[in-house]
C-alpha cells in the first residue's frame, strides 16, 4: 500500500525527511531509491535453495532444480515465481574453474534446453572446467510461459497473413499490435510487468549465490547478449568471464528503438539480397531462379498468396510463411545457400519444405515472450502519427521481407513498434541504468559482420559502451559466430578458460564456404523455438 504525503503546511516537513534519508544513504553507499520511510534499505531477497535432482525424463548427466526469486523486486520478500535451473557438473571436479551459465537467444527460447542441448558442443576443456548451468528465465517455459494471444489467436493471424500485404496493411497492423497488447494485460497481466532484463538480471544474481560463486563466467548469444550486459551493469564485480555473441546496442536497443528496429529490418533485407545475388552468380549450385532469383522470389511470394500450399496439418503456407522461415534461417549462415536454394525451388513447385512450415503452437510460446520481454524492456514513442511513419519507412528499406515481417501480426523482433507502441502495462523490471560496468573484468564481445538479426554494427557499439569492452570480429555470413568459426572458438575457450583476450583489432575470416548441396548441415531447418551453439565443424 502507498502512503500519500498530505497536502498543505505538512509539505516542507516531508520533503526534509526525504532530504535526511537521501543524505543518509549516500554516506552509507545506498541507492537513494532505497531509503524507505521504515527503513534504510530494502530488504535483500533471500537467496533460493537448490534441491538438486534427476530431470524428469531425461538420461543425459544433467540435474534439475528449481529457484523461487521475487516476482517484483521492488518486494524482494514478497510474492514469488519458480524458476527452472539445470546444471552438468563439471567433468574433472580437480580443474574445476566454477560456474559457466549458457544464455540462449530470443527472448523466449528456454535455456533449460540451450544448456542441455549445447553441452556436447562445447570442447571439452570447458565441460572439465565448468559446471554447465542453464534456466527458464521469467515468462519462459518451466518458469511460467506468458500468453498473450493463444494458439487458435495466433494461428487465424499467421494463416491470413500475406508475403506481399495489400492496401490497408499497415493499419491491420497497428489494430493487431493493440489486440496482442490487450490480450497480454487480460491474460498475463500479474506477470507481463516484472518480466524485464533488469529483474532478470537479478535472477542470475540470485542463482550465483545460490551455487555458492563469488564470480560467474557467462555465455550469451543474440538476446542472452543484452541480459549479460544488464547482469554486469548491476554486478560488475561478479563477472569472471562474459561473452556477448551477436551483441545488442544496448541504449539503442532499450531507449531509441525505432532507430534500432531500422537498423535490424536493413540488415535482414541485405542478408537475404546477398544469398539471391550468390544465387544469379551460381545458378546450378543454388537451384532457384534461373539466374533471375530476386524476381523469381516475388513472384513466388505473389503466388503463394493467390493460392497457398495446404500442409500436412491442414494450414495454409502463403508468401508469408516464405518470408517468416526464411527469417530465421538465413541466420545459419553461407553453408547452407545450397539448401535455401532448393527449399525456394520445392516451394515453386509447391512441394513440401521446411520454407513452408507455418508457425506451430511451439512457435507461439517463443513469440508471446519475445514480443512481451521486449515491450517490457523498450519504450517506443505513444504517437500513432509517428507509429505509422516509421514502421512505413523501415518496410519501405526491406522490399524482400521488410512488408510481410513489418506488417504482419505481432512475432518477432522487427515488427515489435506496433505492439510495444500501445503497451499498457508499467515496466518496474526494465533496466534504466549505466550500461558501463564500470569496474568488471574484461568482457569479449562477437559481432559478426553479414550477421541479419544483430547487425555487425551492434558488436562495435557494445564494446566501446562497456567499460572494459574487446571486440572480436568474424567476417562472414549468419547469426552469431562462436563455433561457426574455428578461429572465433579457439579464442572464445581460451579467453573462458584461462582469461586471455584476443589482440585488439582480432579479424577472424574462417567463414564456411556456400556447401555441397546434398550435404545436411546443423544450420539446415533452424527453428525459432530451438537455439542451439553448433557442433564446430
Amino acid at each position: 500500500m502507498q502512503t500519500r504525503l498530505a497536502d498543505g503546511p505538512r509539505k516542507p516537513v516531508a520533503w526534509g525527511i526525504a532530504l535526511v534519508l537521501i543524505t543518509v544513504a549516500a554516506l552509507l553507499g545506498v541507492s537513494p531509491g532505497a531509503a524507505t520511510a521504515t527503513g534504510l534499505t530494502t530488504p535483500a531477497p533471500p537467496v533460493p535453495v537448490l534441491t538438486w535432482g534427476p530431470c524428469a525424463g531425461q538420461a543425459d548427466g544433467f540435474e534439475c532444480a528449481t529457484a523461487r526469486v521475487p516476482l517484483d523486486y521492488r518486494e524482494p520478500t514478497g510474492r514469488t515465481l519458480p524458476m527452472a535451473v539445470t546444471r552438468q557438473v563439471a567433468a574433472d571436479p580437480a580443474r574445476r574453474a566454477g560456474v559457466l551459465l549458457l544464455h540462449p537467444g530470443g527472448p523466449g527460447n528456454s535455456g533449460v534446453d540451450f544448456a542441455r542441448n549445447s553441452y556436447a558442443a562445447l570442447p571439452a576443456s570447458l565441460r572439465d572446467s565448468f559446471d554447465v548451468v542453464g534456466y527458464d528465465m521469467r515468462g519462459v517455459a518451466r518458469s511460467g510461459q506468458v500468453e498473450c494471444w493463444n494458439d487458435q489467436e495466433y494461428s487465424a493471424a499467421v494463416d491470413a497473413a500475406r508475403g506481399v500485404p495489400g492496401p490497408g496493411a499497415l493499419q491491420g497492423a497497428i489494430r493487431q499490435g493493440a489486440d496482442f497488447a490487450n490480450a497480454c494485460r487480460q491474460r498475463s497481466g500479474d506477470l507481463v510487468p516484472f518480466i524485464g532484463t533488469g529483474s532478470n538480471a537479478k535472477d542470475i544474481d540470485l542463482l550465483r549465490q545460490a551455487l555458492g560463486e563469488e564470480t560467474l563466467s557467462f555465455y550469451g548469444r543474440s538476446f542472452g547478449s543484452y541480459v549479460g550486459t544488464v547482469y554486469a551493469a548491476q554486478f560488475p564485480r561478479r563477472v569472471r568471464a562474459m561473452v556477448l555473441d551477436g551483441a545488442y546496442d544496448p541504449r539503442r536497443y532499450a531507449d531509441v528503438p525505432y532507430a534500432y528496429d531500422g537498423a535490424q529490418f536493413v540488415a535482414l533485407d541485405a542478408a537475404v539480397g546477398r544469398f539471391l545475388d550468390w544465387c544469379a552468380q551460381n545458378a546450378a549450385a543454388c537451384g532457384f531462379g534461373e539466374g533471375r532469383p530476386r524476381e523469381a522470389f516475388e513472384q513466388l511470394k505473389r503466388a503463394l498468396d493467390a493460392d497457398p500450399v495446404i500442409t500436412a496439418s491442414g494450414r495454409p503456407a502463403t508468401g508469408y510463411t516464405l518470408a517468416y522461415r526464411l527469417m530465421f534461417n538465413i541466420n545459419a549462415g553461407k553453408e547452407i545457400w545450397p539448401e535455401l536454394g532448393q527449399a525456394l525451388r520445392a516451394a515453386q513447385a509447391r512441394q513440401a519444405t521446411f520454407l513452408l512450415n507455418p508457425p506451430s503452437p511451439a512457435s507461439f510460446d517463443f513469440l508471446n515472450v519475445n514480443m512481451a520481454v521486449e515491450c517490457a524492456d523498450r519504450v517506443y514513442p505513444t504517437s500513432r502519427l509517428l507509429l505509422g511513419a516509421l514502421v512505413g519507412a523501415h518496410v519501405a528499406s526491406a522490399p524482400l521481407l521488410g512488408p510481410a515481417i513489418g506488417l504482419g501480426p505481432p512475432t518477432y523482433d522487427h515488427n515489435h513498434a506496433p505492439t510495444c507502441a500501445q503497451w499498457p502495462a508499467e515496466r518496474p523490471s526494465r533496466f534504466e541504468g549505466s550500461y558501463r560496468a564500470a569496474g568488471s573484468a574484461p568482457i569479449l564481445v562477437l559481432g559478426t559482420t553479414g550477421d541479419p538479426d544483430t547487425p555487425y554494427q551492434d558488436a562495435v557499439a557494445l564494446a566501446g559502451t562497456l567499460g572494459n569492452g574487446r571486440l572480436l570480429t568474424f567476417a562472414g555470413e549468419g547469426h552469431t559466430a562462436y563455433n561457426r568459426s574455428a578461429c572465433v572458438s579457439a579464442l572464445v575457450t581460451d579467453y573462458l578458460a584461462t582469461l586471455a583476450l584476443p589482440a585488439r583489432g582480432t579479424v577472424c575470416a574462417d567463414e564456411t564456404p556456400a556447401g555441397t548441396l546434398g550435404r545436411r548441415t546443423a544450420g539446415v531447418e533452424v527453428d525459432e523455438t530451438r537455439d542451439v551453439i553448433p557442433a564446430l565443424r
